[in-house]
């Protein structure tokens, strides 16, 4: 192989050769191979001046686009004269190929090697209109073979898809518009269903064909607690179901209805709707809780009921901290035609719920509803903000806020106990509002909480829609759970 044959980097790194070149009569014998495929051959010393052994061992990028192409020069047309010789073709299939160049008549046919074995990037190369980012780099003209729609779009077309604006639109898509139309009924027991089939799941499993003993009330008790009702409402609960009952039979139907029974009892007394003072004008209802337990949404869908009763509602958008969150209400606000006090994201928030209270007095609002930061309980800096924006609504109002909603997550079990405990010595906590009880197995929290601290439970959410958020009832609430129809 001479040296004007030599692959260059990328050849050789992809065990591809270029292709051979015309060349005039050679004396070796017509049945002598190249050395390089003759094992016995000597190895040809390489002419320490040439360019190719210049380039021995370093990267050849001057015939790299010859090596990858395969593609020999036209005959009429010296390879070095090529002013595209350096550059990768737009097209490998079905470039229009000259014919091989025919050595004079007497000179040995040199081997073709592009006939042995098809190369792999020429068998998986894509037409130009499906070209990789590599090869649009690489080839010089390669916008000229781009379809305009293949471009990438210029960079003022681009929009962040975290934007706080699209964030809060898509948090209450389909809220306001699009709703199922379904009955609470059916609502609340397809959100409790979870809960409602891990419980009779197991209260199945105990006592079908199984005398009541007190191992089986042992195991009741143990699945009331995994469901998280509490120990204590865990045990009275079991006693109930084993009152008068041992060594007898027992049905799962029975036994659910004897739980539905003690859990109406443990939340009727909690089941109290909120009452809006009509004397009070506004009246100020605060809503706290941590982070992602759904305030900025409860909000929403509350500004809706109460718009719904014939009242004027004016928004706060006390979360300064989220940007997102101050977009989130004002979607709201356009959504249902109700008015937002907002500032920008850092703002002094107890200085906008001041600033929103005057507003609202001045124009007469009904309700104002002023949101707030998340904050974990056991923050005490930010538990200590959240009692400096009691203070400063206060300066225009001692009564105020006139409701203080702590709104919970269901989902964090009993974490919920130590929110409420907590919450209450920051701010005069009035109510519970318990949100997504579709996304748990552990329902029974809210039974607990009413066991506890026997807050009035306003309202409880079972999804995203408008119609997901109703006020509490404790029958219903208790036949869901335990997965009895409706009286």
């Amino acid at each position: 192989m001479s040296d004007d044959e030599k692959p260059g980097w990328f050849g050789r790194l992809f065990g591809r050769k270029g292709a051979p070149e015309a060349k005039p009569a050679d004396p070796t014998p017509a049945e002598e191979l190249p050395a390089e495929v003759q094992p016995d051959a000597p190895p040809v010393t390489p002419d320490p001046l040439s360019p190719a052994s210049e380039s021995e061992g370093l990267p050849d990028f001057a015939t790299a686009a010859d090596d990858v192409s395969h593609v020999p020069p036209p005959v009429s047309e010296p390879a070095s004269e090529d002013p595209d010789k350096n550059r990768i073709p737009d097209q490998v299939e079905g470039a229009d190929l000259q014919p091989e160049p025919q050595p004079p008549s007497g000179e040995a046919p040199q081997p073709d090697e592009t006939t042995t074995e098809p190369e792999p990037s020429a068998l998986s190369a894509e037409p130009a209109e499906k070209r990789n980012w590599w090869s649009r780099l690489t080839v010089g003209d390669a916008e000229e073979a781009v379809p305009a729609e293949a471009q990438p779009p210029a960079e003022a077309d681009i929009q962040p898809v975290d934007s706080a604006a699209a964030l809060a639109s898509d948090a209450i898509s389909g809220a306001v518009e699009g709703t199922e139309k379904r009955g609470w009924w059916s609502r609340l027991t397809e959100g409790m269903r979870r809960t409602s089939s891990a419980l009779s799941d197991r209260v199945t499993g105990l006592f079908t064909k199984r005398k009541l003993d007190a191992t089986t009330l042992e195991d009741l008790e143990d699945a009331l607690i995994q469901a998280d009702f509490g120990v204590e409402t865990a045990t009275r609960m079991s006693e109930a179901v084993g009152k008068g009952r041992y060594e007898k039979g027992i049905s799962p139907d029975e036994v659910r209805a004897i739980l539905a029974t003690e859990i109406e009892r443990a939340l009727e007394p909690v089941a109290t709707p909120i009452a809006i003072d009509t004397g009070k004008k506004p009246y100020v209802i605060l809503t706290v809780g941590v982070n992602g337990a759904g305030k900025t949404t409860t909000i929403g869908k509350l500004s809706l009921k109460f718009k719904a009763e014939g009242r004027s509602v004016m928004l706060a958008a006390g979360d300064t901290f989220r940007a997102a969150a101050i977009e989130q209400l004002r979607v709201w606000g356009e959504r249902t035609n109700t008015p937002v006090i907002s500032r920008e994201q850092g703002s002094d928030a107890a200085g906008l719920a001041f600033d929103a209270f005057k507003e609202a007095r001045e124009n007469g609002t009904d309700v104002l509803l002023i949101d707030t930061a998340g904050r974990l309980q056991n923050k005490a800096g930010l538990m200590a903000e959240l009692e400096k924006i009691v203070r400063v609504i206060r300066k225009l109002d001692p009564e105020a806020p006139h409701a203080t909603l702590l709104v919970l997550d269901a989902t964090v079990g009993q974490n919920a106990l130590s929110q409420v405990e907590l919450f209450s010595q920051a701010a005069p906590v009035s109510g519970l509002v318990m949100t997504k009880l579709d996304g748990t197995a552990r329902g029974g929290i809210l039974v607990a909480l009413a066991a506890k601290f026997g807050l009035p439970v306003h309202f409880i959410g079972v999804g995203e829609g408008v119609e997901d958020l109703e006020p509490f009832a404790a029958r219903d609430f208790a036949r869901a759970i335990t997965g009895l129809p409706k009286e």
